[in-house]
């Protein structure tokens, strides 16, 4: 490796390695948290005008996939980003809305603002945080909580037991035998875990290919745009490296007129329908003498190969190989992995 340990072995790579640990404890939890899953059981379409999903930065993203198994129940759903609620859409909320909002801190300036500054009538809250402290969870009339712990930079743990969660729910109101969810999750751990232990290989072996490069994309559809969002996200935060998380159909629609040689593109493969429209991209931007790989259960690539788990937990193990881009790029750049210079854990301010 390029970088001198403690470049990568710091708190950062510390949190990704706890992930194992944290999906597992956030199983246990929510299978013993009672008036969720009641409350997520006796859902139907028909208990809400409509349904609004939140959240900043990454926990907005990590709400496409329930967003899209809300829309296959029938359910009236709408995804909006808390700083747009507040300011552009507040119709939206009243006192026949449930809103689902996320936040790893439960604290951000968005959030406090959306439930401690707000008039009018009060929907229905459901929180997902790691903090029952925050004014999140004070004010959630129901609560999901992740057991990430205390996380020191980057969301790497809170990302993926959040996703765990939002899982979960989605699994309760679609009348998924939780225990065979609690099941499933335990797999994604272990997946996850068996992937880990060779994070060293991984993060070498990805240096030698983002050498030279300066522009990093992340595309994907339907429940992957977690992931493509998440990803652009991460390498600026843990790395400092441009970077853009878009759909795949995006990245043909203007980007890809900037695709060269020192361009990687990470395609995720997604679900089966979709895969073969991913592997032209992939051909595609490679033609354009950029570097472009496939991230799926097949890819012959070593850290981009996914194991193999239920399509509802497939977010969680695509962020995993993210998370070891972004400490190749910080170890080529000699920069401390997910070290903050200019933001804090907690946004405070918008």
């Amino acid at each position: 490796m390029a970088a001198k340990p403690h470049v990568i072995e710091g708190p950062y790579l510390r949190d990704v390695l706890d992930q194992p640990r944290t999906i597992r404890d956030t199983a246990i939890a929510l299978e013993t948290s009672n008036e969720l899953n009641q409350f997520a059981q006796d859902l139907s379409p028909q208990k809400y005008q409509r349904i609004v999903l939140t959240g900043m930065g990454g926990s907005f993203h990590i709400l496409n996939p329930l967003y899209l198994k809300l829309v296959e129940l029938g359910f009236p759903v709408v995804m909006a980003e808390t700083s747009e609620l507040i300011y552009f859409t507040p119709q939206l909320l009243n006192d026949r809305t449930l809103l689902v909002v996320v936040s790893q801190s439960g604290r951000s300036a968005e959030i406090v603002r959306l439930l401690l500054e707000r008039n009018g009538e009060r929907p229905t809250i459901l929180g997902v945080t790691n903090d029952v402290t925050s004014p999140l969870a004070e004010k959630s009339d129901i609560l999901a909580v992740i057991k990430a712990g205390p996380e020191a930079s980057v969301s790497c743990k809170t990302t993926t037991g959040s996703l765990a969660a939002l899982a979960w729910i989605a699994d309760g109101i679609s009348g998924t035998n939780l225990e065979h969810t609690k099941s499933d999750l335990d797999q994604a751990a272990l997946a996850v875990e068996k992937y880990l232990t060779h994070w060293r290989t991984h993060v070498e072996a990805l240096g030698k290919e983002l050498k030279n490069v300066h522009h990093l994309f992340v595309a994907g559809r339907g429940s992957s745009l977690a992931a493509t969002g998440i990803g652009g996200m991460i390498m600026k935060e843990a790395a400092h490296f441009h970077s853009e998380g878009l759909g795949s159909a995006a990245l043909r629609h203007g980007p890809f007129e900037m695709l060269s040689k020192d361009c990687f593109v990470i395609v995720l493969a997604g679900d089966p329908h979709v895969e073969l429209l991913h592997r032209g991209l992939v051909d595609d931007a490679c033609k354009t003498g950029a570097k472009a790989v496939l991230v799926g259960t097949e890819t012959e690539f070593p850290a981009f190969r996914l194991p193999a788990v239920r399509k509802e937990l497939r977010p969680i193990i695509e962020m995993i190989p993210l998370q070891m881009v972004s400490l190749a790029l910080a170890a080529i750049a000699g920069r401390e992995a997910g070290k903050f210079e200019r933001i804090g854990k907690v946004t405070s301010s918008e």
